[in-house]
C-alpha cells in the first residue's frame, strides 16, 4: 500500500538531491599530474586543475587526509581536471559545496566509505589563564574568513565565526585536528597572524605564541576519538 503523501515525498527528495549535485560537470585525467592543484570557484562554477581524488574525499567531508583511511594508492598521485556548473548563481563557499564533491565522488569515481572512529593526537583549543581577548560579533551577516598566505606570514581575519569553527580553521593549517574547549558562545570577529615557520631561534611568533599573546587562547595536545573516513572501493572515472 503507498502511503498518502509518497509521491510528493519522493518528488522533494529529487529537489535536494538535484540541489546537492553539479549541474554540468566534466572529469578528465590531468595531462601532466605535476605541480601544484589549482582551485577557482566563482558563481555557479568550480574549476580544479590536477586535483587528486584523497584531496576531494576531503574536500567532500571537511576532513584532513590523516581522518582518511583506505583507498588506491592512485587517490593520492594521480591528477584529475574538473570543471562544473553548481546550477546556482550564488557564489557557494566549502561548507555549502560539499554534498557537490560527494556526489561527484560517489557518481563518477563509484566511491563506497563508511565512517569509523579512532583516537588520535588532537589539539585542544582552550582560553589562557590571562582571559580571553576576542570581539563579540555585532550585528547579522554571513561568517566570511580571508586568509593569507605569504612565505614569512599567514594572516587570518574572520567575521562573525564561532569558536567551534575557528578551532576547525586552525585545523586545517595544523597536522592534527582542533577541538574547541574555549567554553565560549556566541560568534566572533577575529584576526591573528603568525609565522608558519617560527622557531625558537627567531623573534616571529608561532602560532602558538600567536594566539595567545593576540587572542588570549592556547593550544593544548593530547588524545581524542576523532571521525575518520574509510573508503572501501573508489575507481577511476570513465571518459566523459
Amino acid at each position: 500500500m503507498i502511503r498518502p503523501g509518497f509521491y510528493l515525498w519522493i518528488a522533494l527528495a529529487t529537489v535536494v538531491c538535484a540541489a546537492e549535485s553539479f549541474d554540468v560537470v566534466s572529469v578528465k585525467p590531468n595531462a601532466s599530474s605535476q605541480g601544484r592543484s589549482t582551485e577557482q570557484t566563482n558563481s555557479g562554477h568550480v574549476m580544479a586543475e590536477n586535483i587528486t581524488a584523497i584531496s576531494m574525499i576531503e574536500q567532500a567531508f571537511g576532513v584532513r587526509a590523516f581522518q582518511i583511511s583506505g583507498g588506491p594508492g592512485w587517490m593520492i598521485t594521480d591528477g584529475f581536471d574538473v570543471n562544473a556548473t553548481t546550477g546556482t548563481t550564488k557564489d557557494l563557499n566549502d561548507i555549502e559545496l560539499q554534498p557537490y564533491w560527494e556526489s561527484l565522488l560517489t557518481g563518477r569515481f563509484r566511491m563506497k566509505y563508511h565512517r569509523e572512529s579512532k583516537e588520535m593526537q588532537v589539539y585542544s583549543l582552550t582560553v589562557a589563564k590571562s582571559g580571553a581577548k576576542l570581539t563579540g560579533h555585532q550585528g547579522g551577516g554571513d561568517t566570511s574568513t580571508h586568509i593569507s598566505n605569504g612565505r614569512d606570514r599567514v594572516s587570518v581575519t574572520s567575521t562573525n565565526i564561532s569558536m567551534t569553527s575557528f578551532a576547525g580553521l586552525l585545523g586545517r593549517r595544523l597536522d592534527r585536528m582542533v577541538i574547541d574547549k574555549t567554553g565560549l558562545s556566541g560568534s566572533y570577529d577575529v584576526s591573528v597572524d603568525w609565522a608558519p615557520e617560527a622557531s625558537t631561534d627567531t623573534d616571529e611568533a608561532s602560532i602558538f605564541t600567536a594566539l595567545q599573546d593576540q587572542l588570549g587562547l592556547k593550544l593544548e595536545s593530547g588524545k581524542a576519538p576523532v571521525e575518520i573516513i574509510v573508503i572501501d572501493g573508489l575507481e577511476r572515472p570513465g571518459d566523459n
